[in-house]
């Protein structure tokens, strides 16, 4: 069962690695058409090498730690430092488009996809404190920002939520494959608990089985149900076994509990007493205190009871 926890955790781990991967290409992508636009449609220097240098950091700080740190460590940290890099962009474009802060939106996604769901609830408030923080700023500092046309922001916010289209659909795909793998492993930890359940269920049938055909032979054998005191407990210390394993014995066979078990006994033996003697000789008493009973009332009630009919009456249709 570790061995194959630790399969699942790694082939999960695989995927997470994956996903970091095919995302550095897209942001790569993303960035660069970016820089491209504001190097050649619409002009702003700062930007387009703000861009290009987000491009050179996030690729060449994943070449570097990408195998020396965990996938958690990897993605809280671009994670934090993603929206603290955004926020120039966020403020350039404040007030043009609400687009501009549109970036920070997948941030809880991957919090979805790589966390529990603690760590969505924290980005998306840190999130969300980044929105605020930049309207904070941009309500108490003046900024000398290049101008924007409507036409250029058109152009921006299309690219824009095609970029994000794209980084959502690559967050969800792995998302998915990563929640087969958890839904596989759920499935096989369950049927393995069946399957050990069921090999518990005909460990313990084999057991009642073998344990009820003992009694079965101590009964015929020493005839201990003619022991009026005769109980579970004198049973389990004759068989040196806990009386519970008795009882869950006989009611596997299909009885109600011991008293039943060893009232059929002794009511058998009254019968074959019965058919034995002649009742002109012997009395009725010896016959059900030889079987085992205590006193008349009790015999009456468990004949009457097993056989649907008093002693008297089976007695009488004996003699017909």
């Amino acid at each position: 069962m570790t061995i194959k926890k630790n399969i699942k955790t790694e082939r999960i781990e695989e995927y997470k690695r994956e996903l970091i991967h095919y995302y550095i290409i897209l942001m790569n992508v993303i960035l660069f058409l970016f820089a491209l636009k504001f190097t050649f449609i619409t002009p702003y220097r700062t930007m387009s090498w703000y861009l290009y240098g987000g491009m050179f950091f996030i690729t060449y700080t994943y070449l570097i730690i990408r195998k020396s740190y965990s996938v958690d460590i990897l993605v809280h940290g671009y994670m934090i430092l993603a929206s603290l890099y955004n926020f120039y962009v966020m403020l350039a474009f404040w007030n043009y488009s609400v687009a501009s802060f549109m970036w920070l939106i997948p941030i809880p996604l991957a919090a979805y996809v790589f966390f529990t769901r603690k760590y969505v609830l924290i980005y998306s408030l840190y999130v969300l404190f980044n929105i605020l923080m930049g309207y904070l700023i941009n309500r108490s500092f003046a900024f000398d920002f290049p101008k924007q046309s409507p036409e250029d922001i058109r152009i921006s916010d299309t690219f824009l939520v095609i970029s994000n289209v794209a980084v959502i659909a690559l967050l969800l795909y792995f998302k998915d494959k990563i929640k087969r793998v958890e839904i596989y492993n759920e499935i096989e930890a369950k049927l393995q608990t069946e399957e050990k359940t069921a090999s518990t269920l005909v460990e313990h049938d084999t057991f009642s089985e073998e344990l009820f055909e003992k009694i079965e032979n101590l009964m015929k054998e020493k005839h201990l149900y003619k022991d009026v005191s005769f109980n579970i407990s004198k049973l389990a210390v004759e068989m040196n076994i806990n009386s519970s394993y008795i009882s869950k014995a006989i009611r596997y066979k299909g009885y109600p509990n011991f008293n039943n078990y060893l009232n059929l006994y002794r009511i058998n033996c009254v019968k074959k007493l019965l058919d034995e003697n002649d009742l002109e000789r012997i009395t009725l008493m010896y016959i059900y205190t030889e079987a085992g009973f205590s006193n008349q009332s009790t015999f009456n009630r468990v004949f009457k009871q097993i056989e649907g009919t008093t002693p008297s009456e089976y007695i009488s249709r004996m003699s017909l």
